[in-house]
């Protein structure tokens, strides 16, 4: 348990916090996938983004490691067998993308995780790539992981996919497109939900001289028979990281400065800073990354179904702010690391604050929170999120605080520097 300090008074910091983690797991598989030596600056090196790398050692890719980089030598589109049943953790992202990449393996792999992880849908992924010639399947037949893939490589062709649950079935997809021998096109049904995630995909893609056709966000064709191509890559700050800090700016009226960020990104999460604008706060684009400074907050009524990793953020902000905050087309919450609508909730109420939500979005009413224990539902996101509360509101205590490890292992040390 870690109980957090209130702030005392408003202060002026400039925080820096790790690579993005949805960057990084891209990055990571784009790299292994490539014609040769990658050297990798500023990843993510969290429980999730080591999934992702330790699947890929166990597919034969070799990685060199230093406290500055990693080095990742490409296989060529080509990836080894793997006996063994390969352990994601509740790494949703690792599931899903890796799923598409065992297709590229020799033989058949297995991939599973946690008991929340065999509880999170896959089957619009299997059948994206049962569509492409890829033998994929549920192995307790209920959708979920544990999957079985036969690999081998894929040929490619099309396939009309539901992505109104998951961008990231998408990404999957288009990360192997360039290791196909005919290519992919790709129909989108429904969907897709959190699409900068969808432009972070096409552009690590076009980072490693990979060419990709698009139609907005409802058709995609990567032809076949390309190369990632090996070199140097940097991956950029993570905004979802950042906005915990410009939160805490936000509601203690500090002046909070993140390095390295850019209004510039295509991480959706970056827009964080406009609703905290809309809400009160005065937003400033520098040099050394952007600052937010808080004032008095009101309510918003805000559409983040594309960016659903900061509601809890900008929930915790909303108890805060004077009215009743709507955050609306975020139903898909309830398929992460915890069903973060109900967790979001249950933690608000313990704090005297008004929330709900349907089976569209979520609701809070902002008042004067109190401190509470917080039971962070083995999310990482709510912990973090929560403790942010904790500047402003007394008594605060994080009981898993360890669960930050899972995206944002040096959150603490990096949390007590804003006092």
């Amino acid at each position: 348990m870690r109980a957090v300090k209130t702030l005392s008074s408003p202060n002026q910091v400039q925080v820096s916090v790790p690579g993005s983690k949805s960057y990084t797991h891209r990055v990571l598989i784009a790299a292994a996938l490539s014609d040769g030596p990658c050297v990798i600056q500023n990843a993510l090196d969290s429980e999730d983004t080591r999934f992702t790398l330790e699947a890929l050692k166990k597919w034969g890719v070799q990685v060199a490691e230093s406290e500055q980089d990693l080095v990742v030598h490409g296989c060529q589109g080509r990836l080894a067998a793997c006996s063994e049943p390969i352990f994601l953790g509740n790494s949703g992202t690792s599931m899903r993308l890796l799923t598409a990449v065992a297709a590229l393996a020799e033989g058949r792999s297995v991939l599973t995780g946690t008991e929340r992880l065999r509880a999170r849908p896959i089957q619009d992924l299997l059948e994206g790539l049962n569509q492409l010639g890829v033998t994929a399947r549920s192995l307790n037949g209920n959708g979920c992981p544990p999957v079985e893939v036969a690999g081998g490589g894929v040929a490619g062709g099309r396939a009309a996919l539901n992505c109104a649950l998951s961008s990231q079935f998408l990404s999957a997809l288009l990360l192997i497109g360039p290791c196909t021998r005919d290519g992919i096109e790709i129909q989108v049904l429904r969907g897709p939900v959190s699409r900068p995630y969808i432009d972070i995909t096409l552009e690590t893609m076009a980072r490693f001289g990979v060419h990709a056709d698009r139609q907005a966000y409802e058709w995609f064709r990567v032809p076949g028979g390309q190369h990632y191509r090996s070199g140097p890559y940097r991956v950029e700050p993570d905004c979802s990281q950042a906005g915990y800090f410009w939160a805490a700016a936000a509601i203690t009226g500090s002046t909070i400065a993140v390095n390295g960020t850019s209004l510039e990104s295509r991480q959706g999460d970056i827009r964080l800073v406009e609703i905290l604008a809309r809400m009160g706060c005065t937003v400033s684009a520098r040099a050394s990354g952007i600052a937010v400074t808080g004032g008095e907050l009101s309510a918003t009524d805000i559409d983040m179904g594309d960016i659903p990793d900061v509601v809890p953020t900008l929930a915790v902000v909303a108890a805060f702010a004077r009215g009743r905050t709507i955050i609306r087309s975020v139903a898909h919450l309830k398929e992460k690391e915890s069903d973060r609508l109900a967790a979001v909730c249950a933690e608000l109420s313990k704090m005297g604050i008004e929330s709900g939500y349907d089976e569209d979005g979520l609701w809070v009413q902002g008042g004067r929170p109190n401190g509470a224990a917080i039971d962070c539902h083995n999310d990482h996101r709510i912990a973090m999120s929560f403790a942010v509360a904790g500047l402003k509101a007394a008594g605060v205590r994080i009981l898993d605080e360890g669960c930050v490890q899972k995206s944002f292992p040096a959150f603490w040390e990096v949390f007590e520097g804003l006092y």
